[in-house]
């Protein structure tokens, strides 16, 4: 599927765009990695990206989150221009992501990971920390077990619940379901839906598609730094070109 076969069609606005990007070009180095990305998500939504490996996805995260800043277009969240605003900064305003690869503090206990993702919100720990503990059990159980010492699904509840524990607005998932088995990955799903369901926006990447746009409400299509397709979640399965690339079928 090339872009010539497909064209991006924008999302009706009939919410709140907590996060906006227009125009986005992102590099490494030299390298032109994100080449003039428009998406946004609303206010309650969940909103994921799917695309082959080097899309594109993990970039676009890390330039919404502040790792990465861009060199042409803005980056707007709660209506403000945050495109060049310090990582640490931007979790402070209310965004927050669990990366892919889980990255967690493997010499500290579970409790210590979590009060790592607690800085900005110290005054409401306990609060933040029985929610966390609610939406998973097992981290309860195990938390002062050192986080090196986890199942890799453990870790993945471990890595949520850490963004958690700064009580985002909009929440980034890179990869949740990396690894992990098949049992394991509806569990993770599951708890999206619910922490959505709480209130928290998500945008979620996945190279899970099926999943991802099973959980979604809208969905946007990447391919080499480019949106290729925008559309509801329920329209981008049902696509036969989205199907036969990216949902494994002939």
């Amino acid at each position: 599927m090339t872009a010539a076969e497909a064209a991006v069609r924008p999302s009706a606005d009939n919410g709140t765009a907590v996060l906006k990007l227009e125009d986005v070009h992102s590099y490494y180095g030299n390298i032109h990695a994100l080449k003039g990305i428009d998406l946004e998500v609303r206010s309650g939504e969940i909103v994921t990206l799917i695309g082959a490996n080097g899309a594109g996805k993990t970039t676009t995260l890390k330039t919404i989150n502040g790792l990465m800043h861009p060199r042409q277009g803005k980056i707007w969240f709660e209506g403000q221009d945050v495109s060049h605003v310090a990582a640490h900064q931007l979790v402070r305003r209310g965004i927050s992501q669990a990366p892919e690869g889980r990255r967690i503090f493997s010499r500290m206990t579970v409790l210590e990971n979590l009060q790592m993702g607690a800085f900005t919100t110290l005054t409401r720990f306990d609060q933040h920390l029985e929610r966390v503990m609610t939406l998973f059990p097992r981290l309860r159980e195990r938390a002062s077990q050192k986080g090196g010492t986890l199942s890799g699904g453990e870790q993945q509840m471990l890595a949520i619940g850490r963004a958690l524990m700064s009580e985002p607005k909009l929440l980034l998932l890179d990869e949740p379901s990396l690894g992990l088995s098949p049992i394991l990955v509806e569990q993770i799903f599951d708890i999206i839906r619910e922490i959505n369901a709480q209130g928290t926006t998500i945008l979620l990447v996945e190279q899970n598609a099926l999943q991802a746009l099973a959980v979604a409400q809208r969905g946007y299509v990447l391919q080499t730094g480019r949106v290729l397709l925008a559309d509801t979640a329920a329209a981008l399965a049902a696509n036969e070109d989205v199907r036969r690339a990216y949902l494994g079928e002939i």
